[in-house]
C-alpha cells in the first residue's frame, strides 16, 4: 500500500513545541486585570495579539494598538524567563533531522516573539519560519502554512501539521495538511485527516508518515485491438505498466483476454466484462460492479480496497463511429454517446469517492468551447470532475491530446481518454506515451502498443482518524 511521501512537518509554536499557552494566559490576564474564565478560551487562546487586543479594547475601552503593544511586552518577557519545550518536542525535532524530512514553524504569534523562542530552541532546527507578521492573514486561515509549503516547495497534502488548538487546527486544514493535533489546554476532536495524541512524546518520523493519505493512480488505456497490432505487445504493456508505477488501470479494446493476462503476469486483481473491457489492480477488489456481459461498448467497474476505505472504479468505451470533429455537423451523433454516457452514470452508485476513467470518442466542453460536446458536460453535472483539467486547466497551454499518437495530420489532435473523478483529491495528471511511436502504418516496432495515449492521474485518499 502505497502513501504519500512526508516532504516536511510542519510547527505550531505556542503550547504545541514550548509551554507558552501558560505564559500568554498570564499575560492576558495581566492586562486585562483580572482572572480569565472558561469562557475566555475562544478570545486568547490560538488568536493573534491583535485580535485578543481587540476583544480587550471592546471590553476596556483602551485603545487596541496600545493593548497590542502591552500584550507583546508582557508574554515575550514572560517567554525569556520561563520558556519549556513540551514533552517529547525536541526529540522529534531531532529525529526529524535524522530523517532528512524539513520541518517549519508555523505560529500565529508576532516575529519577535517567535524569534524570541527560536533562540532558545535553535533556529537550525527549522528550514523556515512563518509568522503572524509575514502573511495577511493568520490562523484560522490557512495562508501561515499554504506559505510555509510555498517557501519550502512542498504540496500541503504531503506534509503533517502538528498544532494543539482548534483554531490551529483548522489553519492547517483548510491549507490542506494532515494533522497531528496534541491539545495543550482545550481539548481537540478527532476528525478524517486528523489524528490526536496526549502527548509528542514517543512520536517517531515513521508515525508522521503514517498520518499522510493513501496515494491512488490511475491509468486509463485502450490498448488498440489488445495491443496486437505491434510486435512483442504484452511484454510492452507490462513494461508500461511498471515504469509509471499505477494503482489500477482501466483497459478498452481488451481483445477478450488482455485484462487477465497483464494481471497474471504482474501478480495484479483483475475484472473482465465483455470482449473490450477490464480493470487491473495491484490493490484488491472486493466486488464487481455492472453487466459483466456488456457489449463492445458500455461501462465495467470495480470495487477496490484502499487501506481502510473502498473505491469505485469504472471504465468505460463509448460509440467510435461519426466522431464529431469529422462531421460537418459535429453533434449528431453526440446523442448515442451521451447516451451510453448516462447509462454508465445511472450505474454508478452514489457514494463516494468513484473514479470514471475511459475512451469517451468524444472531445470535451472544457478544451472545445466552441462546441459545447455533450458526454463530458453530462459527467460533470453528474458530479464528476475531469482530473487532467484541474491538474492543468489551461487547455491552450496543456492540450492534453490522446488521440492520436500514431495517426497524423490530418487526423484530428483531440483529448477524448480521460480520467474523472468524485470526492478525491487531484495531485498530479499527465498523458503518457513511451519512445517516440512511428506513425500508421509502419508501427509493428513501436515501443508503444496503442493507437492512444495513455492519461494518469494521482489522487490522494484520506487515511481516516484516530485518538490515543
Amino acid at each position: 500500500m502505497n502513501r504519500l511521501p512526508l516532504q516536511a512537518v510542519l510547527f505550531d509554536m505556542d503550547g504545541t513545541l514550548v509551554d507558552t499557552e501558560r505564559l500568554w494566559w498570564e499575560a492576558v490576564e495581566q492586562v486585562a486585570g483580572r482572572a480569565l474564565t472558561e469562557a475566555d478560551r475562544p478570545e486568547v487562546l490560538g488568536r493573534p495579539v491583535e485580535y485578543t487586543a481587540a476583544w480587550l479594547a471592546a471590553i476596556t475601552g483602551t485603545v487596541a494598538a496600545d493593548l497590542a503593544d502591552t500584550l507583546h511586552r508582557e508574554f515575550a518577557d514572560r517567554v525569556r524567563t520561563g520558556i519549556v519545550p513540551r514533552p517529547g518536542a525536541l526529540a522529534l525535532l531531532d529525529a526529524l533531522a535524522r530523517a532528512g524530512v524539513p520541518t517549519a514553524l508555523v505560529t500565529a504569534s508576532p516575529r519577535a516573539v517567535a524569534d524570541t523562542v527560536l533562540d532558545a530552541l535553535g533556529a537550525d532546527r527549522f528550514a523556515v519560519s512563518v509568522t503572524a507578521d509575514d502573511t495577511p492573514h493568520t490562523k484560522p486561515a490557512p495562508d501561515p502554512y499554504l506559505a510555509a509549503c510555498r517557501a519550502l516547495g512542498v504540496d500541503p497534502a504531503v506534509c503533517v501539521a502538528v498544532e494543539d488548538t482548534e483554531t490551529g487546527v483548522a489553519s492547517a486544514e483548510a491549507a490542506g495538511c494532515a494533522v497531528l493535533a496534541v491539545p495543550s489546554l482545550a481539548p481537540i476532536e478527532a476528525a478524517p485527516g486528523r489524528t490526536v495524541l496526549a502527548s509528542l512524546e514517543g512520536v517517531t518520523a515513521d508515525r508522521l508518515r503514517s498520518l499522510l493519505p493513501y496515494r491512488l493512480r490511475v491509468m486509463t488505456w485502450n490498448l488498440w485491438y489488445g495491443g496486437t497490432k505491434v510486435r512483442d505487445h504484452r511484454a510492452k504493456q507490462l513494461k508500461v505498466i511498471a515504469e509509471t508505477d499505477v494503482d489500477v488501470v482501466g483497459l478498452q479494446e481488451t481483445y477478450g483476454g488482455a485484462a487477465g493476462e497483464l494481471a497474471e503476469a504482474l501478480g495484479w486483481h483483475h475484472h473482465s466484462a465483455g470482449p473490450n473491457l477490464g480493470i487491473i489492480s495491484r490493490l484488491p477488489i472486493t466486488a464487481v460492479l455492472g453487466d459483466p456481459d456488456v457489449g463492445f461498448y458500455g461501462a465495467a467497474g470495480a470495487r477496490i480496497a484502499v487501506g481502510d476505505q473502498e473505491v469505485e472504479v469504472w471504465t468505460a468505451h463509448l460509440d467510435a463511429e461519426h466522431y464529431g470533429p469529422y462531421e460537418s455537423e459535429p453533434l449528431t451523433h453526440e446523442q448515442v454517446r451521451t447516451g451510453q454516457m448516462r447509462d454508465t452514470l445511472r450505474r454508478i452508485s452514489g457514494a463516494a469517492p468513484v473514479v470514471l476513467v475511459g475512451d469517451f470518442n468524444s472531445p470535451s466542453h472544457l478544451d472545445r468551447p466552441d462546441v459545447e460536446w455533450p458526454v463530458t458536460r453530462a459527467a460533470e453535472e453528474a458530479g464528476f470532475g475531469d482530473s487532467f483539467r484541474e491538474a492543468r486547466p489551461d487547455a491552450v497551454r496543456d492540450p492534453g491530446h490522446t488521440w492520436s499518437p500514431v495517426h497524423a495530420h490530418p487526423e484530428p489532435q483531440d483529448r477524448i481518454d480521460f480520467v474523472l473523478h468524485r470526492g478525491l483529491r487531484v495531485l498530479h495528471s499527465r498523458t503518457y506515451v513511451s519512445g517516440t511511436p512511428r506513425t500508421w502504418p509502419d508501427v509493428e516496432d513501436n515501443d508503444w502498443p496503442s493507437d492512444h495515449a495513455a492519461v494518469i492521474t494521482t489522487f490522494s485518499l484520506g487515511s481516516g482518524s484516530g485518538t490515543v
